[in-house]
């Protein structure tokens, strides 16, 4: 393992900690886990509901994300079909239960026609009485795909969040990451988004694209924040094994013209300047971003319920989800065995991570630090019995390198320690999670 004295001495960019562990840690259970038992003791107060579309018009050059292009005409149905299997065996498994939080990703879930979009939106309320305009609900979406008939028939259900891939607003710059498209096409969306009246729209973009400089970057930057966007994630690019760009070698080696931290820096900047909050390293959010609203989620405490492949379920103690991959046939492959799923095997989790006290310790500890509000030190001891210091005492080195601050309530990253954020999370997985992850072969 190395230390945090080595790995700064690297690039900030050694892995995005989304989600702990990484899926590439999960493995097959011994035997089958009953949902029954597994959610019996969890909280079902508070639970974020999840529904994962593997389906694309493309795939982007970037991409290693669980997805599919161009499913065949019995693919989409079939799979809506087994999402509902899923859906109904999942409910009867864990009972009663409060959503505060949806969101449909993928993928692409506006691939789907609007029918399919009102299937599954249905479903959710159906059978998780999620509530059209009080269940905040986010749905993921791309320039070819937002259509205003599929855009008015989320704002219709309750959709308040809408999150757009633009990833760059220059043509040239899209089209060497692998995701040829065209200007006209990224505006006419963005505005069709904003007359259609979502309360929250985030735009994503990505920093350190083939071809692109500090300059472009700005000007990409500066064009999303003319459609006045409540939130802006901003990506630092990683070129990932099996994706477009690591197949056909045509993105610039990295550290040979690495301009994602100055990309980084400047960007942070202007979003300051303009009035933007930092969130996280990757988010931030405008002045005008509506309050959030509804009831309370907190994703150090609370549980996720994941339906449809690709999509993970947590409970405080076991992480499980379907087979990763990211080539192509290997999905195809995964996505058959889903939908051809028997209904009763949907009522087990079979594959997945469990966690022990320490990986718990170390998921709240991820989950809070690599947030700008930081680690609550009366919470973590709440939950755990236990300081933060005496448990992980290694977060000494993030306030001897100045990259946290602590004081009586919270230990937070600097601005130095934001930034590094892909550094300081992998930092702090496991050996074990670290050991699954290295000998984790990706298909």
């Amino acid at each position: 393992m190395s230390t945090l004295a080595q790995l700064l001495q690297n690039t900030p960019y050694a892995s995005y900690t989304y989600a702990y562990p990484h899926k590439t840690a999960y493995r097959n259970f011994p035997e089958p886990v009953p949902l029954a038992d597994l959610w019996q003791q969890e909280k079902r107060d508070a639970l974020f509901l999840y529904l994962h579309v593997p389906f694309c018009e493309m795939r982007c050059g970037f991409c290693n994300l669980f997805t599919t292009v161009d499913p065949s005409a019995q693919l989409t149905p079939g799979y809506l079909d087994a999402v509902e299997r899923q859906a109904k065996r999942v409910r009867a498994a864990i009972g009663e239960v409060t959503i505060a939080r949806m969101a449909i990703g993928g993928g692409t879930p506006t691939f789907l026609d609007a029918t399919s979009l009102d299937r599954l939106l249905t479903l959710s309320s159906e059978l998780f009485s999620v509530q059209s305009g009080s269940t905040p609900t986010s749905v993921e979406t791309s320039p070819l795909t937002a259509t205003a008939e599929k855009l008015r028939l989320l704002h219709e259900h309750g959709v308040d969040r809408i999150s757009i891939g633009v990833q760059s607003f220059i043509e040239a710059e899209a089209r060497a990451a692998g995701r040829p498209q065209q200007t006209t096409v990224v505006e006419h969306a963005l505005a069709e988004i904003r007359r259609t009246g979502f309360p929250v729209l985030n735009i994503d973009l990505i920093y350190g694209l083939p071809g692109q400089t500090v300059e472009s970057w700005l000007t990409s930057l500066r064009t999303a924040l003319r459609y006045h966007p409540e939130e802006l994630y901003l990506y630092p690019l990683y070129v990932r094994p099996l994706t477009g760009l690591d197949r056909t070698g045509k993105a610039l080696p990295l550290h040979e013209q690495d301009i994602r931290l100055t990309c980084y820096r400047v960007a942070r900047e202007l979003l300051l300047a303009e009035g933007y909050t930092q969130v996280s390293m990757r988010m931030f959010r405008a002045p005008h971003a509506p309050a959030e609203t509804g009831p309370v989620y907190c994703v150090q405490d609370d549980g996720m319920l994941g339906l449809g492949c690709g999509a993970r379920s947590y409970t405080r103690t076991h992480h499980y989800s379907n087979e990763y991959a990211v080539g192509s046939s290997t999905i195809r492959s995964i996505l058959h065995s889903y939908v051809t799923t028997p209904d009763t095997a949907f009522a087990f989790a079979h594959y997945g991570y469990v966690l022990d006290e320490d990986e718990q310790r170390r998921r709240y500890v991820l989950k809070s630090l690599l947030e700008a509000g930081g680690l609550t030190l009366s919470a973590y001891e709440q939950r755990f019995g236990s300081t933060t210091l005496s448990d992980l005492p290694m977060l000494h080195e993030l306030l001897e390198y100045g990259l946290a601050s602590i004081d009586d309530e919270a230990m937070t990253l600097t601005p130095a320690g934001l930034e590094r954020s892909d550094t300081i999370g992998p930092w702090l997985y496991s050996s074990q999670v670290q050991h699954l992850m290295e000998e984790y072969s990706i298909q």
